[in-house]
């Protein structure tokens, strides 16, 4: 009786973990408008990803450093560390181009896609006709968003939504690479601590001299520094490290209809404090992407025998998984 309570309250804990985790990476774009107006998108990517990186890095510094001087594991390591250079560069880039909520779901719905072509390019691990009808829907959605967007009185330019869904389906393929990559250093004998240290640590090398080139502004007021400080240890840190926590006691089924959080909560902030505005286009566009990614989820397993690292819709958990931003 005492073992049964337990586990619930642990399950309980699990599913809030999970939640404040979809939360804070849902509060992402909507945080990074307030920065002002000097600072970039690329200054605000390397800067949070950079110092995400490296408190990932610091919390995990012996296994990460052993995952590191593996030489079986390095190369995976190395190109996945090019993914984490690249997105968030391209996902704030995509959000400040099409706006928040597109320019969120628009990543968040294309990693998915674009982990199943990998794994399929690399593997020959066949797709399913389940994954190719919830493809062809999140594909469809994503259209919607291109051609619909924003309605007229929205702060966003409509001229930039194109660009902006192009960069979020950047940031969705990079996401994927060090998904797929870190999932072969897991197949090496890595712990998903160690291998997100490690890719994370990796990719801070490269984005602090981004950041270094165009930081500047960021310096230029107490409250850049703050926004930059609660991305970097929010949404970055903090959200990876709870989410970890969800993984080792939730199913995959769960964590997948929880983590949907993270696009509604960011649509509606970008509504209610961004003033962001949808067309009925670009709404249904929206409500047609959710639904490629709930559908997405099961249609994708992992090769037997190896587990890939969780995240937003991203196959099974591993067990003892870490946990994106």
């Amino acid at each position: 009786m005492v073992e049964s309570v337990t586990f619930g309250v642990i399950v309980i804990l699990a599913v809030w973990a999970v939640v404040v985790a979809s939360v804070l990476w849902g509060t992402t774009g909507t945080a990074a408008t307030f920065l002002s107006r000097e600072v970039s998108p690329l200054a605000t990517g390397s800067a949070t990803m950079a110092i995400g990186g490296v408190l990932l890095f610091a919390v995990a510094a012996r296994p990460a450093g052993r995952a590191i001087a593996d030489r079986a594991a390095r190369p995976w390591l190395l190109v996945g560390a090019i993914g984490v250079v690249v997105y968030p560069l391209a996902f704030y880039s995509s959000m400040s181009l099409a706006g928040v909520a597109i320019g969120n779901v628009v990543s968040l719905g294309s990693g998915p896609l674009f982990a199943a072509l990998l794994e399929w390019r690399v593997t020959k691990k066949p797709l399913t006709r389940q994954w190719m009808l919830a493809a062809a829907i999140a594909i469809t959605g994503v259209i919607m968003l291109a051609l619909g967007g924003h309605g007229g009185d929205s702060p966003v330019d409509a001229a930039g939504v194109p660009w902006g869904v192009a960069l979020g389906l950047l940031a969705g393929a990079s996401y994927a690479l060090y998904t797929f990559t870190s999932g072969e250093v897991m197949a090496r004998g890595h712990s998903s601590r160690a291998t997100m240290g490690a890719v994370f640590g990796l990719g801070a090398i490269p984005l602090a001299v981004v950041l270094m080139v165009t930081g500047a502004p960021l310096l230029a007021s107490p409250s850049n520094l703050a926004i930059i400080g609660y991305l970097a240890v929010g949404p970055m840190f903090v959200a990876y490290v709870l989410f970890g926590i969800g993984l080792r006691q939730l199913r995959s089924s769960v964590v997948t209809v929880i983590t949907l959080l993270e696009p509604l909560v960011a649509t509606l902030l970008a509504i209610v404090i961004v003033g962001e505005r949808l067309d009925p286009l670009g709404w249904a566009g929206l409500a047609v992407i959710l639904v490629g990614i709930a559908a997405l989820s099961p249609a994708r397993r992992p090769r037997p025998g190896q587990s890939r690292p969780y995240h937003r819709g991203h196959g099974r958990q591993p067990r003892d998984a870490v946990g994106r931003r």
